[in-house]
């Protein structure tokens, strides 16, 4: 059975869509149909990991919600941009970073029920085993409707105070909205902080798996979202670290 999988962070700067394209490409490189949907439409970026152009972007996640296209025409192969040789797939639904586009969103919203349908109909066209949402950051009723279809949540959080703060009223959310299951991911994480008495802290305080931690890395900052870092790396500890959380969603 096809999974859902949302990445969400309270706010922005967690590095929530890093980590939702070396999460999704990991578990594509394990052999699997996997799909990965930019809903973050006003502020569209996850298209330069998978080194998409906005030239080759004929068509949008935007263009469905208009009722212009099927949602399975804006979906593009991503595998071989991003080195993918193994029996996996990987496909990508960019939102516009036309900045018309994007006002348009902002000043007339969309149907968020269009949005749940968009999913089914992706999954369903495209056979695919798993689906990422890359969310836009925040609690909105877009946000809440990713938390309440998913199979599984992952909340990405910093190790610092409104991080904390904010992830705690999202995992009320979450629950109140019945998530099947829900995981935590410490992001950015500094090199003098105990990762395991961090790791230990977090589970103790939210109740909650933290599926995984990661330091704070100067190389995934060098490579400047040129790529998905897992495959230009794939023996790095943070690669080795995205694989342990891909073996946790795909055998869990």
């Amino acid at each position: 059975m096809p999974k859902v999988v949302s990445v969400h962070s309270y706010r922005g700067g967690t590095g929530k869509s890093n980590f939702t394209a070396n999460l999704a490409t990991t578990v594509a490189a394990l052999g699997h149909r996997v799909g990965v949907v930019d809903t973050d439409v006003p502020s569209p970026g996850i298209h330069n990991l998978f080194c998409l152009e906005p030239e080759q972007m004929g068509k949008t996640l935007n263009n469905y919600l208009w009722g212009e296209s099927p949602i399975e025409d804006t979906a593009y192969d991503v595998s071989s941009n991003v080195g993918l040789n193994s029996g996996g797939t990987l496909y990508l639904v960019p939102s516009s970073v036309k900045a018309d586009d994007i006002a348009r969103i902002l000043n007339n919203g969309y149907d968020v029920k269009l949005m749940n349908d968009g999913f089914r109909s992706l999954v369903k066209a495209l056979k695919l085993d798993y689906l990422f949402i890359d969310t836009h950051p925040g609690l909105s009723k877009e946000t809440f409707l990713s938390i309440a279809i998913s199979h599984v949540l992952i909340l990405i959080l910093r190790p610092d105070k409104q991080d904390y703060q904010g992830t705690a009223v999202t995992i009320d959310v979450a629950r109140q909205l019945n998530v099947r299951k829900m995981l935590l991911a410490i992001n950015k994480a500094h090199s003098k902080l105990n990762l395991e008495a961090l790791k230990q802290k977090v589970e103790e305080t939210y109740s909650e798996t933290v599926a995984g931690v990661f330091p704070l890395s100067e190389d995934i900052v060098q490579l400047a979202s040129e790529g998905v870092f897992c495959v230009k790396y794939p023996e790095h500890p943070v690669s080795q670290e995205f694989r342990r959380v891909a073996l946790q969603i795909t055998e869990g």
